[in-house]
């Protein structure tokens, strides 16, 4: 549903729930209106979205992307904000199959913009590892150090750490290679 049928739903719901209450239908008002939050805040939180990532959660790739694909455009049946987290979970389902298809994701997501600081640190952090899939040792460098600026609250400081330690490898595996 687009999000302008939402909101002219939510208020014609709450306009109809302020005239029961008017007219002494306190219950079913005071139930109208708890109806007509529900729609209201279905606008700011999509369904869709918010079931994707309960199973994304509980591992469950196949119904996440069942969700998700429910969303048939979503320029127009999210807002700007919940666009960059759609792409983020497009990303990490597509990272499963095709790693290095999932970078145009992730990097269109840190560009819509992401609102949690461990989310843009989780985007940063996937992108360093494909930059070291392609062997771009300087750009995986860039997004590490940004992830961690990112990951204040140090939830995601044990990847940074191995995969700060698999860039030190990389190193040494090219020094073997050319001697």
């Amino acid at each position: 549903m687009p999000n302008i049928v939402r909101l002219i739903v939510g208020f014609v719901v709450l306009g109809a729930s302020i005239a029961l209450m008017f007219f002494s239908f306190w219950g079913w008002g005071i139930l109208g209106i708890f109806i007509s939050i529900l729609i209201l805040v279905t606008y700011f939180y999509n369904e869709n979205m918010l079931l994707a990532q309960w199973f994304l959660r509980k591992d469950n790739m196949i119904k996440a992307e069942v969700f998700l694909k429910r969303i048939t455009n979503y320029e127009k049946q999210l807002i700007r904000v919940q666009q960059g987290y759609y792409n983020l979970l497009i990303g990490l389902i597509e990272s499963r199959k095709a790693p290095m298809q999932s970078e145009k994701y992730f990097k269109k997501a840190l560009s819509l913009g992401l609102h949690m600081d461990h989310n843009i640190a989780l985007a940063k952090l996937s992108l360093a590892g494909i930059s070291m899939a392609k062997r771009n040792k300087r750009e995986a460098q860039m997004y590490l150090t940004e992830a961690k600026k990112a990951d204040k609250n140090k939830l995601l400081a044990d990847q940074i750490k191995q995969m700060k330690d698999q860039l030190g490898m990389m190193d040494r595996q090219q020094q073997v290679r050319y001697r």
